[in-house]
């Protein structure tokens, strides 16, 4: 399915806007960098030389977040990064040091996580786990963990 069908499809118009912001999105995910902050989206159009503002790309990645098109998380910092949704539920892993994802799955953290909800009368709609740790990469470098912060 192409692109402008796929915006169609999910009540979207398929506007200049949005079919260059779900390319950036689709570039980016095939270059091995899935997870995107409004503002890179927008470096990225820059470096394309397409204008579009700011304003227009935050308003853009709402309405791709709601229509199911891309997912949003808030890792260290606070800032929101999304990326495409693939449908397939995964967690993720942060270098404190470089602030390198890594995504996994993990089957039986997966079967835990509904136990503790369903043990505590919860019915689970969604949920993240992000683990925040040196990358190899950094740590073969010497760099040291941050002190953990105390609960």
């Amino acid at each position: 399915m192409n692109d402008q069908n796929e915006l169609k499809n999910m009540g979207l118009k398929a506007t200049f806007p949005r079919l260059k912001i779900l390319d950036i999105f689709r570039r980016s995910d095939q270059e091995g960098q899935r997870h995107l902050s409004a503002e890179d989206v927008y470096r990225l159009l820059i470096a394309d030389e397409v204008d579009i503002g700011l304003a227009t790309v935050y308003r853009v990645l709402t309405q791709f977040e709601q229509a199911g098109i891309l997912v949003r998380s808030q890792f260290d910092g606070g800032k929101a990064v999304f990326e495409l949704n693939d449908g397939d539920h995964h967690d993720h892993l942060i270098c404190t040091n470089c602030g390198v994802v890594e995504e996994f799955t993990d089957s039986q953290i997966e079967a835990r996580q509904h136990e503790i909800a369903k043990e505590h009368g919860f019915v689970l709609e969604s949920h993240t786990m992000l683990l925040y740790g040196i990358c190899p990469k950094c740590s073969q470098a010497g760099k040291q963990a941050k002190p953990a912060l105390r609960s």
